[in-house]
Parts: C-alpha cells; structure tokens; sequence
C-alpha cells in the first residue's frame, strides 16, 4: 500500500500493555501510518478531541475506564470513524459486547501483525481512505490478497499462511531489509517465543515453492535478515 508522505493514514492507539504498544506502532509506522498512542481511556478520547484520526485500535482492558465504554463514547459523540477492539477475551459474549458497543472489527489476541494489516486495510478499504487493488505483482509472481492465491508465470502455488504472509511483506516492500525478528514479529506474532530459526525454515520453504533459484528473488542479507530483488532475477 503506497500512501502520500504528507497525507499520511492516521491510527490512534489505545493500549496500556508497553510491549503490545511498541510492536504496533513500530509496525505501523513501518508501513508508512502515522502512529499516536495513549496509555489510557480518557487519554485516547482526549486525543480524539484535538487530532483528527482515520482508524482507531483499542484495548478493553484499559487502567481507567475499558474500551467498550471508550468505543461507546466515541460512537454517541457521532464518530464514525473505524474501531478495531483488542482484547485477550475470546468468548463470544465478549465479541458481541465490543461489536454492539460500536467497534466495526474485533481481533483477539494473540495475533499476527500481517492479520492486524489485513484488518485494518479492510477497514480502511470500506471509507474510501486507500486503494481497492487486491493483487501484488512482481516478476511473474500474482498475489491475490482476495482469495489468498498465488500464482507465479501462471502456474498456481500452494503456501502455508505463514509463507503467505511472507511473501506479502516482501512484495509490498521491495529492496527493504528485514532483520529476522522484524519477520518473526511480524508473521508469527510479538508473543512468539520460539528462536528465530524458525524463520529461515519458512524462507526455505517459500523459495522452494515459488523455484526461486540463484539469483534470487529472496535474497540473504548475510548477519541482518532478508531482502525481496524481483527484478534481478533469471529465474
């Protein structure tokens, strides 16, 4: 997704965990958003009142008032803008709460940033704020972020959403260097506790899967992580 750097998206979130709060706004602000935070419920409706936001992404459990309260706030205030609610509850009840109380999307956690992604352009997609593309492509590789296929001079390939979300992230970023914990954080999600290995097997995988073969789409960037060259290639 390209956005002008002086009309920047701007998502406000609010989330009182420090280690949740880091690895959205990193994120985020990788992707080209622009990212405020608050601790807190009141803070977050504060915030509301002097910045306008495209996109706000709330916790439920907040110190001072929780988020169903702060969505119901926003939603009788007559905002319209998009909520996407945060939360560890799974239960049904739960979802129906969040959603009755305003929110247009729920996600539990633990979840992965390439899901939050996809969420939040869902939503965005629905105002009209960024493009209705729904195919990626790059040296014959055609991602179909629709229905989840990809396909490469034709020929249909099968991923894991593991390897998906991989191969998302590089085509949406070409010639970017990602660390190993960047895509361990990014696919698999900030509560991962696995060794980042893990991530080299994906890549294993995916290069396998797409024939990506010397001189490679997927190339290691040796001691820093991985980079995406679709246009260097003679496969």
């Amino acid at each position: 997704m390209s956005m002008d750097k002086n009309n920047k998206i701007k998502i406000l979130v609010i989330e009182d965990d420090p280690v949740i709060t880091d690895f959205l706004c990193t994120g985020l602000k990788y992707e080209g958003y622009e990212v405020t935070s608050r601790t807190a419920g009141k803070a977050g409706l504060d915030a509301l009142q002097q910045t306008t936001f495209d996109l706000i992404i709330l916790d439920v459990m907040l110190p001072d008032i929780d988020g169903f309260e702060v969505c119901r706030r926003i939603r009788d205030r007559g905002s319209d803008i998009p909520i996407l609610i945060l939360t560890v509850k799974k239960e049904i009840s739960d979802r129906v709460k969040g959603l009755d109380s305003g929110a247009d999307d729920y996600l539990t956690k633990h979840f992965s940033f390439d899901e939050l992604l996809a969420r939040i352009r869902a939503l965005l997609r629905r105002r009209g704020k960024i493009s209705k593309n729904r195919k990626l492509q790059a040296d014959a590789i055609v991602l179909n972020l629709e229905t989840r296929e990809v396909s490469r001079k034709g020929k249909r390939i099968d991923l894991t959403p593991t390897e998906f979300g991989l191969l998302e992230l590089f085509m949406r970023h070409p010639h970017r260097v990602f660390t190993r914990e960047t895509l361990l954080n990014r696919v698999l999600g900030y509560d991962y506790d696995g060794g980042t290995n893990i991530i080299d097997v994906h890549i294993s995988h995916l290069r396998n899967k797409l024939g990506d073969r010397p001189p490679r789409l997927i190339r290691t960037i040796y001691a820093v992580g991985y980079a995406f060259y679709p246009e260097e290639t003679g496969t």
